[in-house]
């Protein structure tokens, strides 16, 4: 199998309460998020972040050595915190996020991610490097991100960008749409990666369309697209092939991780089978999208976005129930 490296943020997602539910704190952010899913599904897996010394990384420590991600690119920050992110919720499960706490003054750990220590050479042909956004805000960590994307090209590994737009990382209202500065470091991103993957929103904010098709078209490169609808299912096109699927219905208890489970189900298959990403097979691209959106469903039945994440067996098992 091909190995993923998950470049980002580490956090904690702050589950503020809603109804009865007390709420919670949770290990999250989605490149932590999707390494502790593969790493459970089977895929090899590292992480590349930037931790404070404090009980958040801690945590977060003993769960990469129990899940099996490979942490010898971990940065270790001994003056900024580790993030703590506001989490509300709705009567659907869904929810946004608010403001942050913890910050002593410095900012946080993950905007520091020091581009000096990342690895030489990130992966060999048909290993994956997987980044998202929230690097782009602050400027030491976007230059990480940019140089690990050059890393991970020039030993011809594939890129995959979650767009991920959280507007509260870039000092912005929680539903405010990126700015033309901001869409501008997008596309930089998003025009060096074979796939990528879009909430439905992000893909009509930054080309104002919802067809992965069309988005596909509108970047150089013709990269496979994914974008993802919620509840409304997964539209997707790789190489020749396109194609949607409605989501699985299931009981909601929290939607946060979702999408990042569902990437990592995605990633898992196209590491088993990689000539999926050039659309070999009508049918096989299907079922491995079946399987990611199982991915999903699952981690929707459970509160946070780590603690659900299934093994490839209960995906199956799902699948073959559903």
């Amino acid at each position: 199998m091909a190995r993923v490296f998950c470049l980002g943020e580490a956090l904690i997602d702050r589950l503020l309460p809603w109804g009865s539910d007390p709420g919670r704190d949770c290990l999250g952010g989605a490149p932590a998020n999707g390494a502790c899913a593969l790493a459970r599904l089977g895929t090899p897996v590292a992480y590349i972040g930037r931790l404070g010394r404090d009980a958040i990384g801690a945590q977060f420590d003993e769960l990469f050595a129990k899940r099996g991600v490979d942490t010898d690119s971990l940065q270790w920050d001994e003056q900024r915190p580790s993030r703590i992110v506001l989490v509300e919720r709705d009567a659907s499960g869904d929810r946004c996020f608010g403001g942050f706490e913890g910050d002593r003054g410095a900012g946080f750990a993950d905007a520091a991610l020091d581009a000096t220590t990342l690895p030489s050479a990130l992966g060999t042909s048909g290993d994956w490097l997987a980044v998202g956004t929230i690097p782009l805000a602050t400027p030491q960590s976007a230059e990480a991100l940019h140089q690990a994307m050059a890393r991970q090209r020039a030993a011809g590994g594939n890129v995959v960008v979650d767009v991920n737009w959280r507007p509260t990382f870039w000092g912005l209202a929680f539903d405010a749409e990126p700015t033309d500065a901001i869409k501008q470091q997008f596309l930089e991103v998003l025009r060096q990666a074979q796939l990528i993957k879009f909430a439905a929103e992000e893909a009509e904010a930054l080309f104002s369309s919802r067809d992965p098709q069309v988005v596909s078209a509108a970047l150089p490169q013709r990269p496979s697209v994914v974008i993802t609808d919620g509840g409304n299912g997964v539209s997707w096109s790789l190489g020749s092939v396109s194609g949607s699927m409605p989501s699985y219905q299931v009981a909601v208890v929290d939607t946060t991780g979702a999408g990042d489970a569902f990437l990592a189900g995605l990633l898992h298959r196209l590491s088993k089978e990689p000539d999926l990403l050039a659309g070999a097979s009508d049918q096989r691209v299907h079922q491995a999208f079946a399987f990611a959106s199982a991915c999903g469903a699952l981690v929707c039945q459970g509160a946070g976005a780590i603690d659900p994440q299934p093994e490839e067996a209960a995906v199956l098992n799902f699948m073959d129930n559903h």
